[in-house]
């Protein structure tokens, strides 16, 4: 009978490490700048450990508010990794799952770098895990549904846009993830939704299926409720 016990909790442990280990991301971070001011400030202000903590932490929100509760709701996304780079213009980029920080930004930064950062990590590791309409999507939105997230993890610099500011629904950053902010207001998860919607194309019906009204109609009615049309 104890070896039967036995048996049993070593199956349940092999099923429980198999189960997590399909579902596991391996993250990696690296300071290529540790020399320079940049660098040093990252290393003394933000720190690798931190940055690899911001990185699991960002990935288990998105799957949250993106309401992607199992494996096969997810993009599979094996390998996520971080690095500081110097000589980099702009502030962070994202490709084929490896995010680039600028150390040059780091040092800029006037203020606490270290809830900047966390929130330049939430946005570009949205981009690891959101469909984008199978290339289809316009960008803005793409980049509006990262700083969506964003917005949702309560890292919003005082840089951005206010709210009912911008042109265009699809304008990108901080004026869409406003927007969006809008519409998930009136059907709660909508952003979840859109994003399952665009796993394999894009439409800009999408919104009139979800919410009843054509983008334009939706954009409109966003900026009639700040006066700012």
């Amino acid at each position: 009978m104890a070896n039967m016990i036995i048996l049993f909790l070593s199956f349940t442990v092999i099923n429980l490490a198999a189960l997590q280990g399909s579902q596991a991301v391996e993250y990696t971070v690296a300071n290529n700048a540790a020399t320079t001011p940049g660098g040093i400030r990252f290393t003394n202000e933000i720190g690798l450990e931190y940055s690899k903590q911001t990185l699991i932490s960002a990935t288990e929100f998105i799957w949250r508010l993106f309401q992607q509760n199992t494996v096969e709701d997810r993009r599979n996304t094996p390998k996520l990794s971080l690095s500081i780079e110097p000589n980099m213009d702009g502030v962070a980029v994202s490709s084929n799952d490896h995010i680039r920080v600028s150390a040059n930004y780091i040092n800029g930064f006037q203020g606490d770098v270290r809830r900047e950062i966390t929130g330049v990590l939430y946005h570009e590791t949205v981009h690891s895990f959101q469909w984008n309409g199978a290339g289809q999507a316009p960008v803005g939105l793409v980049e509006g549904i990262a700083d969506f997230v964003v917005l949702k993890a309560g890292y919003v610099p005082n840089y951005w846009a206010k709210p009912g500011e911008g042109t265009k629904w699809d304008e990108g950053y901080s004026v869409t993830a406003w927007f969006l902010d809008y519409c998930h207001g009136l059907r709660n998860g909508f952003v979840a939704e859109l994003n399952k919607k665009m796993r394999n194309g894009y439409s800009d019906n999408f919104f009139f299926e979800l919410l009843g009204k054509t983008v334009d109609q939706l954009w409109s009615d966003y900026k009639a409720k700040y006066n700012t049309n």
